[in-house]
């Protein structure tokens, strides 16, 4: 089992609920794919570094998981489909 860390940025346009809801699903990607989320870090509002979809603002998450190495692809296959999603991105932690 290798570990990973997945950054989400979300849209600033979302209610508490609907962030609530797509983390919720990405979480959700991950247990089917035979992963185990260990932590989800949020950082909550940032500015953006440069403007994405004309948005200056995104709410951005981290989650820890440990999977085997087939998981990280199939999380993002699904991750990129998503519409509250503008950015991610999935790196494996070193030891």
């Amino acid at each position: 089992m290798n570990k990973y860390e997945l950054a989400v940025v979300l849209s600033a346009k979302l209610e508490d609920e609907e962030r609530a809801a797509a983390i919720e699903k990405v979480t959700g990607y991950i247990t089917r794919f035979g992963g185990t989320v260990v932590d989800i870090d949020e950082w909550g509002k940032k500015r953006l570094a440069y403007e994405i979809q004309k948005m200056k603002e995104g709410f951005y998450y981290f989650i820890h998981f440990e999977s085997d190495s087939v998981c990280p692809n199939e999380v993002e296959a699904h991750i990129r489909i998503m519409e509250p999603v503008i950015r991610y991105l999935c790196v494996r932690q070193d030891a």
